[in-house]
């Protein structure tokens, strides 16, 4: 690993190189905070592939992308006279100091539980802090990290089950009215049920210590290679999807699961 010397040198290399790349490359130099927003989503959509995959070089690879977008909005800030690289740097260190008093202060904070707390309690003291507990929640953040994020705040300030057991009968619960409106045939009411039974899984998870959407990934990709696999043999075979009954389909699905084991 490089030292903190090497580190630096890098990093001023490359803010060398995205200055000479904003000055003399036609693509760089018509770049907007508006017009980078998609790839930057897209970038951090990338990362997150990486990361799923725990592909090292790719991870690496991935956070370099990420960091050109980070320090290409501070470049276009520092053109506008907003603010530069330095200010977002020294902004991110204070906040990080002011919302660990455990570490920095006298707080005493034994538990991750317990720093989270502060945290949120901490954000609302800010003076351009959160203005309630959920705004620090992004309108357009994915919805089931969304809700996710949503309870776990919730949860900071003591909003929670007393008994992480308790959340099953919500479950049970919310089937039975998906079933009911399932039944009476009215989709928006059935819509706002199934949300419902979605939201408290999402809280299972939760009190569970599982990611919910780690989990779901998981089963996506597990999904992904076993559907890829039918359609791979198919093709050995000569013959579509389409030519395939749902029985021989099950048949290849379970083949794709005993090479996974």
């Amino acid at each position: 690993m490089h030292n903190r010397k090497e580190i630096l040198e890098s990093f001023s290399r490359f803010l060398d190189v995205l200055d000479e790349l904003r000055e003399k490359c036609p693509w760089d130099k018509k770049q907007t905070n508006l017009s980078l927003r998609p790839n930057t989503i897209e970038e951090c959509y990338e990362l997150s592939d990486a990361l799923v995959a725990d592909d090292t070089p790719n991870i690496c690879k991935e956070l370099g992308d990420v960091m050109l977008h980070v320090a290409f909005y501070a470049k276009i800030a520092t053109e506008k006279g907003q603010f530069d690289l330095k200010d977002v740097c020294d902004r991110l260190c204070d906040k990080l100091i002011y919302r660990h008093p455990h570490v920095f202060g006298d707080v005493v904070a034994e538990t991750a539980g317990e720093v989270c707390k502060n945290w949120e309690q901490l954000k609302m003291t800010e003076k351009d802090g959160n203005k309630s507990i959920l705004s620090g929640v992004p309108n357009s953040m994915p919805s089931l990290i969304k809700a996710f994020r949503m309870q776990e705040k919730a949860a900071n300030v003591g909003f929670d089950w007393e008994k992480k057991e308790d959340v099953w009968s919500k479950v049970k619960e919310e089937i039975t009215e998906v079933e009911n409106e399932m039944r009476s045939g009215n989709k928006a009411d059935f819509e706002k049920e199934f949300g419902d039974l979605l939201f408290s899984l999402v809280n299972v998870a939760r009190l569970y210590d599982i990611n919910p959407d780690n989990a779901l990934e998981q089963t996506n990709n597990k999904f992904r290679n076993r559907f890829t696999y039918i359609e791979n043999r198919s093709k050995e075979q000569g013959r579509t999807l389409k030519d395939m009954s749902l029985a021989e389909m099950d048949e290849l699905w379970n083949e794709a699961k005993r090479d996974e084991q």
